[in-house]
């Protein structure tokens, strides 16, 4: 993963090399900027350089997306994150204060008339559990363009088609016969069924499409009804029920029987976000360019490159160059985490208060819950250094989440802000 450089007027440079930003730091010619994308800025004037031109690239995920910066011309990757949401984790938030309110009524206003359509959406409205994911992705994006000299995007606009998927018979023989014919189900098997086969757990070998119920005994093509299997489990089980060809294994068929009837949530909230994202990158400015699932994985394929988030963002669209490559491994591991809650005091299961409510100033001594500090102690029974996340008390002992440990008692005199709270946690991974 490069590193991005700015001028001393915060102008966006070429990233350069993490051995060549390391000597320009030991050099006293630049100084840290950001930790997370790590940035440095320069402090002596350059000349004008033009930076070269890049391109985001996103693949879009109801959990995950990946997200590559890459150099169209000489096709390396720049810079590789993967953006992990908290969609679900909202929408539990809500459910859970949902169930409080109403109790709450029901308990103060029981005797209160009750109200519908009182309550009108804009045109476009998502939940904001969907919305969530079309912020992060547009925040990650415009904070990339402030760092280096964006000319385009590209993302993944069309993963599944939900229609083929529930009903592989609803159209015609010339869209069952074309380029994609049989993609977007196996594709979908694929995600379901996390590529291994549903009877031995094999994993990295060829997996055939498996009728749970067979065909000769009424089976139908709809995805309910379709598994994974390997050629060796599939020809074990043949035209047998699944019940008598698991009978001695009733915890894997009561898994099987299960995982079937898991719904499209996560191909939903794909589909449902794809065009309000779309529209969040037009209002950039920039080009956005537009391609499927079955040409991402294409390009994938025949550029002998693994799966995984940020390799298949690198790879979407018509744009993506013959060869692609990294010079450095390191990819950048976020986290949606929210800003915090507007709750003014927590309750307990009952809905009622358990906590005073919370004081409106959030920084104490200059510092706030949730920034990454690095503490030196030179004196007393906590000696050492310690870098993480930083819970704030008002006395001014802080504790501090380390990677392995949480550390309680720290003054704030020994801190030193290194990224303020961003509303993201942050890790690595080679």
């Amino acid at each position: 993963m490069n590193v991005f450089v700015l001028d001393t007027n915060k102008k966006s440079q070429n990233p350069v090399h993490p051995a060549k930003a390391r000597l320009l730091l030991t050099e006293g010619k630049a100084a840290v900027f950001r930790q997370f994308p790590f940035t440095i800025i320069l402090k002596e004037t350059v000349l004008d350089v033009a930076s070269n031109p890049l391109r985001i690239k996103i693949d879009p995920g109801s959990k995950d997306t990946g997200i590559a910066v890459i150099n169209d011309d000489t096709g390396e990757i720049v810079f590789a994150m993967e953006l992990r949401h908290r969609g679900q984790q909202i929408k539990n938030n809500l459910e859970s204060r949902r169930a409080i309110r109403r109790s709450r009524r029901n308990r103060k206003t029981r005797y209160r008339k009750p109200r519908f359509d009182n309550r009108t959406r804009a045109e476009g409205w998502l939940p904001p559990s969907l919305k969530s994911r079309v912020y992060n992705i547009e925040t990650w994006v415009n904070r990339l363009c402030r760092f280096c000299n964006i000319q385009a995007i590209s993302m993944e606009l069309v993963r599944f088609d939900m229609q083929k998927i529930q009903n592989p018979e609803i159209s015609g023989v010339a869209y069952q016969q074309g380029e994609l014919m049989g993609y977007e189900v196996r594709e979908y098997l694929l995600e379901k069924w996390d590529r291994t086969c549903a009877y031995c757990g094999k994993t990295d070998i060829p997996l055939e499409i498996e009728h749970i119920v067979p065909k000769s005994k009424g089976g139908s093509n709809r995805v309910s009804n379709l598994t994974l299997a390997c050629t060796a489990c599939n020809r074990k089980k043949g035209n047998k029920s699944l019940e008598h060809f698991l009978s001695r294994k009733p915890r894997l068929l009561k898994r099987i029987q299960k995982q079937s009837k898991v719904p499209l949530k996560d191909a939903g909230a794909v589909n449902t976000t794809r065009w309000d994202l779309f529209r969040t990158l037009k209002k950039t400015g920039l080009p956005v360019e537009t391609g499927s699932g079955g040409l991402t994985k294409f390009n994938r394929t025949t550029r002998g490159l693994h799966k995984t988030h940020w390799l298949d963002a690198a790879c979407v669209g018509k744009s993506t160059p013959e060869k692609i490559f990294q010079i450095d491994k390191t990819v950048l591991i976020v986290k949606a985490d929210g800003h915090g809650s507007r709750q003014m005091c927590r309750v307990n299961k009952f809905g009622f208060p358990r906590t005073t409510a919370k004081s409106t100033e959030k920084k104490v001594k200059g510092f706030q819950t949730g920034d990454i500090v690095k503490a030196v102690v030179n004196s007393g029974k906590k000696v050492g250094t310690y870098i993480g996340r930083v819970a704030v008390r008002k006395s001014g002992s802080f504790n501090i989440k380390t990677v392995d440990k949480t550390v309680q008692g720290i003054s704030w005199k020994y801190c030193r802000l290194l990224h303020a709270s961003d509303g993201y946690s942050y890790n690595t991974t080679c």
